[in-house]
């Protein structure tokens, strides 16, 4: 890569993480040429820290035709059990995803990574984001490649997916407030002696907190911390001080043994005070970093990634206006802090010691156990799918609200129907339209009596409804939408 590369790649997407691999899988299924840069060989790690996928990230999932086969090889969970005495039933969810999945991160990763090399993205590995400069046409990366050379690459837009250290947001100038929540936090991936009973396992007890879940190899991913050992995350860390802190929290150890890494971590809360600056976009831990309680980052970075994709599609290829990009902060900005607070609130409570919050925990738990809205909320929250953008003064109450996949008048699903990235106009029988504006529309029918008509983004959520449905109305949203 000696001298100027001149590449007119549209879009540069920088970090190849779950959030970057789907961004820029649906970009090339767009037809939007598409290049991504990492700066780690051409490998995916399984020391991966995620472990679960929550019922929104699924449907997105299943949107792109990889939920099935993801559900194949994880362990469905359809009971959380939370503070030692509260018991989360996942079952009563308004979702074909009723459960959590126990899912190892590289096996999200794998299946994006396939998907985006089969729909054409131009992978960059071993190469480093050096320096960022944008104008009114485009944006300029300083790169350097394998072997040191450097270079540069010109695109219209830019995202950085690349962590919570991200060189794209540092470029760009962006500042990460926040702070650390918790200190030496330890990680190790071990054999067992004995299985644990449950699929997760996650106990506090004092001043110690430990998880355990399978990696479905033999293996599992042990989560500890001991409040009475804040130390820094070099000190070097054994075995022996991982076990002693599943002893302290869950009465056992269970016989780890041949742990093949172990690392000392501390967990963040921060927030990008925006995820745009003119052309460059922030996506995922770039854009905001979470507990782990909850496990909610990567489902967060797969929706950000989600909500990006159509609309800088959309953009670059002239069926939107460039005002469209604005509301990717205006939707996803409150999301990431809404996960930063119950994340947050989440371990705070798991780790309540002094009285006043360990009231406060108790008087939770009763409200969740015993008030069904109260529950359903901090369902929705947890799982991603009570989530509501905002919506123009004046819309339909529906516009903005997540749509829950349902029967179509052919027999198949509506998620189905949005592969491909389309939107979906839904309406009642008498009702329609053939043109599918080159492929961008799916046109479809309830299965039932429904009279309301609904225009879906491809992301799943309505940008367009009417309770009177006329021809002329249908088709002045599809001009308003789709373009």
């Amino acid at each position: 890569m000696n001298g100027t590369d001149t590449s007119t790649s549209t879009v540069i997407v920088v970090g190849s993480g779950p959030t970057g691999l789907l961004l820029a899988g649906d970009l090339a299924t767009a037809g939007v040429p598409v290049t991504l840069l990492e700066k780690r060989p051409e490998n995916i790690s399984n020391l991966s820290r995620a472990f679960v996928l929550h019922a929104r990230t699924l449907e997105q999932l299943d949107a792109r035709s990889l939920a099935d086969g993801l559900e194949a090889l994880g362990q469905p969970l359809d009971r959380l059990r939370l503070f030692g005495r509260l018991t989360v039933d996942l079952t009563p969810l308004p979702s074909r995803f009723n459960h959590l999945l126990v899912l190892p991160q590289y096996e999200v990763e794998k299946a994006l990574l396939r998907r985006a090399v089969e729909a054409g993205v131009d992978f960059r590995y071993e190469t480093e984001l050096t320096g960022l400069t944008q104008d009114a046409d485009g944006v300029t990366v300083e790169v350097r490649g394998p072997g040191g050379e450097s270079g540069s690459l010109r695109a219209a837009y830019v995202v950085g997916a690349d962590g919570m250290r991200s060189p794209v947001r540092n470029a760009i100038g962006l500042p990460f407030p926040g702070h650390s929540v918790i200190r030496s936090v330890v990680l190790a991936d071990v054999l067992l002696d004995e299985q644990p009973e449950t699929l997760l396992t996650v106990a506090t007890v004092g001043d110690a907190f430990a998880f355990i879940a399978p990696f479905g190899d033999g293996y599992y991913r042990v989560i500890g911390w001991n409040r009475a050992h804040d130390v820094a995350d070099d000190e070097p860390l054994e075995l022996d001080e991982i076990k002693e802190i599943a002893r302290l929290a869950l009465g056992r150890d269970f016989g780890m043994r041949d742990a093949r890494w172990m690392s000392r971590f501390h967990s963040d809360e921060r927030q990008a005070p925006s995820y745009r600056v003119g052309r460059v976009f922030l996506a995922g831990d770039a854009a905001h970093v979470h507990t782990p309680a909850g496990g909610q980052g990567m489902n967060t970075g797969l929706q950000d990634a989600a909500n990006l994709g159509w609309k800088l599609a959309a953009v670059i290829q002239g069926h939107a206006p460039r005002t469209l990009l604005d509301t990717y902060q205006a939707e996803r900005h409150p999301v990431g802090k809404a996960v930063l607070r119950s994340s947050g609130g989440i371990v705070r409570l798991a780790m309540a010691k002094r009285p006043w919050t360990l009231a406060l925990r108790a008087a939770l738990t009763t409200v969740l156990d015993h008030v069904t809205r109260a529950r359903r909320k901090a369902l929705g929250q947890l799982t991603g799918i009570g989530f509501a953008y905002p919506a123009p003064r004046g819309a339909h109450r529906l516009v903005g609200t997540r749509v829950p996949d349902v029967t179509l008048a052919d027999g198949g699903r509506l998620y189905e129907a949005l592969r491909g990235g389309r939107f979906v106009l839904v309406t009642p029988q008498a009702y329609g339209t053939k043109d599918t504006r080159d492929g961008r529309l799916a046109a479809e029918h309830w299965a039932s009596d429904r009279r309301t008509a609904l225009l879906v983004r491809p992301d799943g959520y309505v940008a367009w409804a009417a309770d009177a449905v006329d021809p002329a109305g249908i088709e002045a949203a599809l001009a308003e939408h789709v373009g």
